[in-house]
């Protein structure tokens, strides 16, 4: 299993639990944003030498606060929403690499 510090254990609609590598976040339009990779993908990618460089596919989730005041992750409810920071975070990344 990779060990990484920026990692965090979800638990899905079915309350199974997923760990994930936090890429990057970031804020766009003063909401601030998680993208994630799952580490399970990120291992068998490794471990699959036929799907090199294919780390998975990112998944992004909004920082919210819960009722209690805690911040938690939340799905990207807007489909617009969710394309305006799935560009930013493109556009992040296209400037990385050039």
């Amino acid at each position: 299993m990779l060990e990484r510090e920026d990692t965090i254990t979800l638990i899905d609609e079915d309350g199974e639990e997923q760990d994930f590598f936090i890429v990057d976040e970031l804020t766009v339009e003063g909401n601030k944003y998680a993208v994630l990779l799952s580490l399970e993908e990120m291992e068998e990618s490794i471990e699959d030498e036929e799907d090199e460089g294919d780390e998975g596919e990112a998944v992004i989730l909004k920082y919210v606060f819960d009722e209690n005041g805690k911040e938690i992750l939340a799905d990207i409810e807007d489909d617009e929403e969710w394309e305006k920071v799935a560009n930013a975070w493109e556009e992040m990344l296209s400037q990385e690499n050039s």
